[in-house]
């Protein structure tokens, strides 16, 4: 009876989306922290009102690459038999399965543990995107089920596998943060988002090897310069419209569409780091407090983080150039990759999300996010197609009523985010050793956790010093 009491309670909570929740919060956590009731109020809506306008110009940006998408597919007979549906179907099924009727109250309760025990530096007000952590809980429960466990045995391992995730999510976060504030312009802020945080081990991979290649290691390509060279023809605005005549032309739309293509892609361009910009005007009281709040109750702590959305940092020129870049490729890869199965086409739109926590492992460098990028969607390729089966599983059990028929007479499906997610394929593997798999996943989650509190009691010993 309590626990259905808690569900409702949190499902209210939830209901209303990130733009109504997140000014809330932010207004919440801004008065706890010790910010004047005004400067709480106007930050809570000025990051309300940022998140409208990204949501808009997200939107745009989806809107105009959905159907290019669908008229490269349609001109160039491309047959993956996976489709991919997106984000938000992906969401809803992780919102709608059980695990996801209790992952916000599952993720409050670890962000707090690991606040109280000096393991983490993030204060993830996110909690919109939870749905994350729930989806890789409601990937494990359907496969314990599948495996042959009892359902509350399968259940008890998906709630564990949602809760580690966060836990490593919540790290690299932190990890993270310092190159963000850097690289990014974003300070006082992380991103412990589940699907933009899982790429960073596959970055600073990829970042080593390419410091071990002769000549290749010599390549800087710094955005700033080129834009500074290129003068007016390296304006964000340019970037976009000659991107988008490139995917209108590949579209084999009409000269009257091409043009409208890009000059929506040039829009998004420009819009996007201001909506962004708007969202950290909003912050900025919050941050402040917070940092405030550590010096005067736990001096030698370190630095505290308001953890946000992925969102706020898509607004960068190589989030943007890379991701553009990154649409026709995906298309090519996915055609000549052996095995794959998944057909880009509705998460194109995420593509810039992938990039937000690379450019702090490659130091901004446009180059090498670049080739991370392009590494990373082939590994997302293969992370799809090998769980295309237990995702359609997932979604069946979690909405019966939209997708007990997929697979049959419907088409079948996948998804970029967080079907492709590397950090859950990698969960859900090692759960195929049952109750094993989660020792596993426990034991390198409290070595992470000794470890990043270590290296949380490193730096604050410096900033003292």
């Amino acid at each position: 009876m309590f626990l259905d009491a808690v569900i409702k309670v949190f499902g209210i909570i939830q209901a209303p989306g990130a733009t109504v929740v997140m000014p809330v919060i932010i207004f919440i956590l801004g008065i706890i922290l010790g910010a004047p009731v005004g400067r709480s109020l106007r930050a809570g809506l000025i990051v309300g009102v940022g998140f409208v306008g990204l949501n808009l110009v997200t939107g745009l940006l989806g809107g105009a690459l959905g159907p290019a998408v669908q008229a490269m597919v349609a001109k160039y007979n491309l047959t993956m038999d996976a489709i991919d549906i997106g984000w938000v179907p992906a969401a809803a099924i992780a919102f709608a399965s059980q695990i996801g009727a209790l992952i916000i109250p599952v993720g409050i309760l670890v962000n707090a543990i690991m606040l109280i025990t000096g393991t983490t530096q993030t204060v993830n007000v996110d909690i919109w995107n939870y749905w994350h952590f729930a989806f890789t809980g409601a990937m494990v429960n359907s496969l314990a089920e599948m495996m042959g466990m009892g359902g509350g045995a399968a259940y008890a391992m998906g709630l564990c596998a949602s809760a580690l995730n966060m836990v490593i999510v919540m790290i690299i976060a932190d990890r993270t943060a310092a190159g963000l504030g850097k690289y990014n312009e974003l300070p006082g802020i992380s991103i412990p988002h589940g699907f933009t945080a899982a790429f960073v081990p596959i970055a600073a991979v990829v970042n080593v090897v390419l410091d071990k290649i002769p000549g290749i290691n010599k390549i800087k390509v710094d955005m700033d310069v080129i834009q500074k060279r290129l003068g007016v023809f390296g304006e964000p605005v340019l970037i976009g419209v000659v991107f988008g005549l490139i995917i209108g032309f590949l579209a084999g739309w009409d000269p009257v569409k091409v043009f409208q293509m890009a000059i929506q892609m040039g829009a998004a361009l420009v819009l996007i780091p201001k909506m962004a910009a708007l969202l950290m005007e909003g912050l900025i009281p919050v941050s402040e407090a917070a940092q405030g709040f550590i010096e005067k109750h736990f001096k030698g702590k370190g630095t505290i983080y308001i953890g946000l959305d992925s969102a706020i940092g898509i607004g960068h020129p190589i989030c943007l150039t890379c991701a553009l870049i990154l649409v026709p490729l995906s298309i090519f890869l996915a055609v000549i990759l052996p095995g794959n199965r998944m057909l880009p086409f509705a998460d194109l739109a995420v593509i810039p999300y992938i990039f937000v926590l690379i450019i702090p492992i490659t130091k901004g460098d446009f180059f090498r996010s670049l080739v991370v990028g392009a590494v990373v969607m082939i590994v997302m390729f293969y992370c799809g197609s090998s769980l295309v089966e237990l995702l359609m599983t997932t979604a069946a059990k979690a909405d019966p009523a939209t997708y007990a028929n997929y697979g049959g007479n419907h088409t079948i499906f996948s998804s970029i985010c967080d079907g492709s997610n590397p950090l859950t394929w990698a969960m859900i593997n090692i759960s195929k050793l049952k109750w094993l798999g989660v020792i596993i996943l426990l034991a390198i989650s409290v070595l992470l956790s000794i470890w990043n509190r270590t290296q949380i009691r490193k730096e604050a010993a410096k900033t003292e010093a």
